[in-house]
């Protein structure tokens, strides 16, 4: 089945405002870089994406984005993750994708095994429209959601979309089902969720070398830009 995987990332000057009380701005911003890029790497890693599509105005993430052979569309408007998934959604439509994978860039322990496992994962009538719900680590949030077809419902990202996406796969007559890929429950954007990161990261060192190097060595420049642009 054609897959793509659907990766929003707000201006980076916008992005992760919540972690100001955890961490100063530079670092903020270069957090925020540094995630996207891990994420980048882990699409580009997973044998069952055949395209990933970034949805982005931020510069140096379509650069980095283009270079690992994604598509990017220019997210003009910026007007939340639910408007720019929906952007992405008509682009992998427009190229005869048959399911998407949209996911948030601030999941940057992001591990291709278990997107692999999955997107392997049971697979219902072929008639009947699928989502697959991937909550974060409170069970409230959406942090993985993959429709078959990539419009099977209109996401709806945000506090209590958990809930709210199982709702309108239930309205669309969708099959729908919860899954939890350890990677993918934790995304970044408080304080505690830094810590709980930095606490996953000592027992996962083979992934997010981007987002680790930035949180030990913060004064170093742009990642993003050194780690995905050649």
């Amino acid at each position: 089945m054609r897959t793509a995987a659907i990766l929003p990332v707000k201006s980076f000057a916008r992005a992760k405002q919540r972690l100001g009380a955890s961490i100063d701005d530079t670092l903020r911003l270069q957090l925020a870089g540094a995630m996207v890029s891990d994420v980048l790497l882990a699409l580009s890693q997973t044998e069952a994406i055949e395209l990933t599509i970034v949805v982005t105005r931020e510069e140096g993430v379509a650069r980095a984005a283009r270079s690992q052979g994604a598509v990017v569309v220019e997210d003009r408007a910026e007007s939340g993750q639910s408007a720019a998934v929906t952007l992405g959604v008509a682009r992998a439509l427009a190229a005869g994708i048959e399911r998407v994978l949209c996911i948030p860039g601030d999941c940057p322990a992001l591990d291709p095994t278990e997107l692999d496992a999955l997107l392997a994962g049971p697979h219902r009538s072929a008639t009947q429209p699928q989502v697959v719900i991937v909550p974060d680590r409170h069970g409230t949030g959406t942090n993985g959601l993959l429709l078959t077809p990539p419009d099977a419902i209109e996401p709806s990202f945000g506090p209590g979309s958990c809930e709210r996406h199982r709702g309108l796969a239930g309205e669309a007559g969708a099959a729908c089902r919860l899954e939890q890929p350890s990677s993918l429950l934790l995304d970044i954007d408080t304080g505690a969720d830094l810590e709980a990161l930095r606490q996953r990261l000592e027992g996962a060192r083979s992934r997010a070398s981007r987002t680790r190097a930035a949180l030990g060595k913060p004064q170093h420049g742009d990642l993003l830009s050194r780690s995905c642009g050649g």
